[in-house]
């Protein structure tokens, strides 16, 4: 899967939306009849809309000590841990916030093998302009459910060239306080003494690595030193809780790429005899039988990679040997992905990483790389051999809806193949990170028994796709319509089961918007991405399939593009080219007059000749479908490009525009007369997104949706009430970094809304408010009926994750609350989110936060907490809220 090393539609705002407080704004319309906006909490629960992958899996760890361990990283969409029981991923980062959306890149993880429970994240996205805020180590002590941050004085780079080498994080497995991190840009190598609370750089390491994929890059994407690459620990150099002996350190230097310390990392020097012109990938140390193995390539990766090599080095002879399985004449790749079975000493596994075509390789050797066999061979060209099966029955679309020719295969065995791990307590396990999935199998002993294993798909859970666009429409097999990044896009007519194939006829690489007609919801139209071929295609059947339109000429990228109510038209405005109409299909596009190139554009959701158009502070009409575009008069809109607008449906003219940067103009629009006039929401600091969803129960007007701030909180909100009063529908757990492309309700159910991210692929949230109460708080205190449910999330040997539903089942508003219980078995509370917690004794009292005080009749609030136990972990048996005994359900 080719990453493409930006975040969408975030490298416009990152100089202004992500750099603190917005100055006042510029003289504007303020709507006078709306107050400040109130918060109130509303329990929601989210989900994926299931896809499964489609992203970068640059690094799976298992833990040493304790079986079924595992984690896995991405390169901009957090991190995960193997669920054994139910075989998928569990997400790690999702409280990561707006402010500091970068920590979604994970450059690195560590699993304590000393202490399992503790797990370690190296995380930031961009060493470059592209990412303003530094790096951070990330550490938790159950296994990720809650973590704190150490901030580091550099930036790290998870989608960064270099990304899929490693592991740069490590813990020393003797002396479990010791930390070691390798930084690039010349940063050197970094320590902790104090497991991770602290860092400090190793002053003596003599190389901060000199490799830079692209010296001429003026954007310091691919000009950044990749600096040190991966630390390694000889468990056998150390006994007890004393620090281990012997550390190898990989650096990014042809030359000079492995350095060892005899004297737990107190001096440094060069590996004698070590290969030169290559950089190691890998050092991954079998210490059952001395040998550390080394993968070569001559690029930094992920993409790249013309040539490699394997080597071996025994650590108690300081000799090294070349066990490459192949000629390096023969390669056209490089080698990255390597392994050991912990089990079976001796055998040893490594990828191609960077062979693109026809497919990845794998070799496997057990004999210590004396001899290799390979995961697949030619018998005579162009025909295969594998030794392996597909099955990507539960992940249909990782065929592509290909049918190649030989040696080509549909699916493929992989591409990007750098994370590669044998489950250190069981042989027959392994799993490997691809472009676009986590694969696995779990016989892989038929590989040396002659027969075939089977690979499979082991990534449910772990969604890392990048949303563009998002629409829900109002009837027919479509639940949900998606834009993505890297795999085109989807339609949902499950969000519980993985859809069959994304959008093909063509596939677009990737997405940039969509559209449907808001009458006829069977006309679907889509726009994006395209090495060579059209970039913009049709559906009449409500997405399940698609034909290719015509292009105007110029047309380099996908834009936006819009329908007409009644899918008689389009506008549509790609890249390379101005804003251009047709009638009908596309075949034959005009272009239209009176906006500018680049320009936005959406259509009005009930005149099928009305489009609107929006262009650097300029908001654009048209009335003939357009042909002709006309500037409004409005006036205080965003300076910048940074907007998305949206018409509501069933009413002409009624237009929302959500969008600006913290140095200018920033919030949410309102116009009522086709963008002829616009106010601003005195209550919104900050808006991005905008999207409608069916009204609740009583209203008038439909449920408004926005990734916004508001009330001083950076959150997901609701409006029931046309943006008088709104209510934040997610919490401090569920943030998932940045979240400003796309937002959209459900015209079919109150309270769905789905949520864009930037590498967490599409959440969906459904509200416990069936109906709808109001979107704000009123001023009651807690009276009446209350009930709780607590639940044990999570348990392992001494602590546990439980979380709390407190509901409001009375008939008046609190404005504030404070729950009691007494544990019965000595519990205490560790750490609590979305509530300020006291404890004396047994008695523990959760109260609520600022913006969580308020809780409508009906509605819920929900927070979380971890805790120690030990002997028994019973659930407490009676809630109070002040002196009201709560229903325990």
């Amino acid at each position: 899967m080719r990453r493409t090393p930006v975040l969408t539609a975030v490298l416009g705002l990152a100089a202004g939306l992500l750099a603190g407080t917005p100055p006042a704004l510029a003289a504007q319309p303020v709507e006078k009849a709306v107050p400040s906006a109130s918060i109130a909490a509303d329990t929601y629960t989210w989900k994926n809309a299931r896809i499964d992958g489609g992203g970068f899996v640059p690094g799976i760890v298992f833990n040493r000590s304790e079986k079924n361990l595992a984690y896995a990283r991405t390169d901009i969409g957090g991190a995960y841990r193997w669920q054994e029981s139910s075989k998928s991923w569990t997400p790690l980062l999702d409280s990561v916030g707006w402010d500091r959306w970068g920590h979604t890149g994970v450059v690195s993880l560590a699993s304590d093998a000393v202490a399992p429970s503790k797990v370690y994240a190296a995380v930031g996205t961009y060493t470059n302009s592209w990412d303003p805020g530094n790096g951070a180590v990330l550490r938790s002590s159950d296994r990720g459910a809650t973590w704190q941050k150490a901030d580091l004085p550099f930036k790290l780079g998870g989608n960064m060239p270099g990304r899929g080498m490693g592991e740069r994080l490590a813990v020393d497995p003797h002396k479990n306080s010791v930390l070691y991190l390798g930084a690039p840009s010349g940063k050197g190598l970094w320590r902790s003494t104090d497991s991770g609370a602290s860092w400090s750089q190793v002053s003596n390491f003599p190389n901060v690595g000199d490799y830079v994929q692209d010296p001429t890059d003026t954007s310091g994407y691919a000009s950044d030193n990749q600096g040190i690459a991966w630390v390694t620990f000889d468990e056998s150099t150390g006994t007890g809780t004393n620090a281990t002996g012997t550390i190898y350190v990989g650096v990014a230097d042809k030359e000079n790429a492995v350095y060892r310390s005899t004297d737990a990392g107190a001096t440094w020097s060069r590996l004698a005899g070590q290969p030169t012109g290559y950089l190691a990938h890998k050092g991954v140390l079998d210490a059952a039988n001395g040998y550390l193995y080394l993968a070569y390539s001559d690029k930094g990766g992920p993409y790249d990679g013309g040539k490699g090599q394997l080597w071996r080095y025994a650590t108690a002879t300081g000799t090294w040997t070349n066990i490459s399985p192949v000629a390096e004449a023969d390669t056209y790749y490089g080698f990255s992905g390597l392994t050991v079975d912990r089990q079976k000493p001796g055998t040893v596994m490594a990828t191609a990483y960077s062979s693109w075509w026809p497919d990845t390789q794998i070799f496997r050797s057990t004999d210590s790389g004396g001899t290799w066999t390979k995961a697949w061979d030619y018998t005579s060209y162009p025909n295969r051999s594998n030794r392996y099966t597909m099955d990507v029955s539960s992940s249909p679309w990782l065929s592509w809806g290909a049918n190649p020719s030989p040696p080509e295969q549909a699916p493929k065995l992989g591409w990007m193949t750098e994370a590669l791990e044998i489950d250190p307590f069981n042989s027959a396990r392994m799993m490997y990170g691809t472009g676009a999935t986590v694969y696995g199998t779990e016989n892989l002993g038929q590989w040396d028994s002659g027969g075939q294993f089977t690979i499979k798909p082991m990534v449910q859970g772990l969604e890392e796709t990048a949303v563009n666009d998002l629409a829900a429409p109002p009837s027919g097999g479509a639940q949900l319509l998606s834009a993505l990044g890297d795999i085109g896009g989807f339609r949902h007519t499950d969000l519980t089961k993985v859809p069959s194939m994304m959008f093909t006829s063509p596939n677009f690489t990737t997405t940039t918007s969509l559209d449907f007609a808001e009458s006829n919801p069977g006309t679907v139209v889509r726009a994006g991405n395209l090495d060579s071929g059209p970039h913009v295609a049709f559906s009449t059947d409500n997405g399940a399939n698609w034909f290719a339109g015509t292009d105007p000429s110029g047309v380099s990228g996908g834009g936006t593009v819009a329908s007409a109510s009644d899918g008689s038209r389009f506008v549509w405005s790609p890249e390379g080219a101005g804003v251009h109409y047709a009638t009908g299909f596309g075949t034959s596009w005009s272009a239209s007059t009176g906006i500018p190139a680049g320009a936005i554009v959406e259509s009005d959701r009930v005149d099928p000749k009305t489009f609107y158009g929006f262009k650097s502070g300029k908001f654009y009409v048209s009335s003939d479908g357009g042909v002709s575009f006309t500037a409004s008069a409005a006036t205080g809109l965003p300076s910048g490009d940074s907007v998305r607008f949206k018409a509501l449906p069933g009413t002409k003219g009624d237009v929302w525009l959500a969008g600006g940067a913290s140095d200018g103009a920033y919030g949410l629009w309102h116009s009522t007369d086709g963008g002829a006039t616009f106010t601003k929401l005195s209550g919104v600091e900050q808006a991005d997104t905008i999207g409608f969803g069916k009204a609740a129960a009583g209203a008038s007007y439909q449920t408004l949706y926005t990734s916004a701030k508001i009330g001083g909180v950076r959150g997901i909100f609701r409006s029931t009430d046309k943006g008088a009063t709104w209510t934040r529908i997610n919490d401090d757990a569920h943030q998932w970094g940045w979240t400003g492309a796309a937002i959209t309700g459900d015209p079919r159910v109150y309270g769905r809304v789905y949520v864009s991210t930037n590498g967490r692929g599409v959440i969906y949230g459904d509200s416990s408010d069936s109906d709808g109460g109001g979107g704000g708080g009123t001023d009651p205190t807690p009276t009446g009926a209350c009930a709780v449910t607590y639940k044990i999330t999570n348990q392992w040997s001494g602590g546990f994750q439980a979380d709390v539903q407190l509901s409001n089942t009375g008939s008046s508003t609190w404005n504030s609350w404070a729950l009691g219980w007494s544990f019965p078995n000595g519990q205490t509370v560790a750490q609590a989110w979305n509530t300020e917690h006291t404890q004396s004794g047994a008695a523990v009292t959760m109260k609520n936060l600022g913006w969580n005080a308020n809780v409508a009749a009906g509605s819920s609030v929900s927070f979380g907490f971890t805790g120690s136990w030990s002997g028994t972990n019973g659930k407490p048996t009676a809630f109070k809220l002040g002196d009201q005994s709560c229903t325990v359900n």
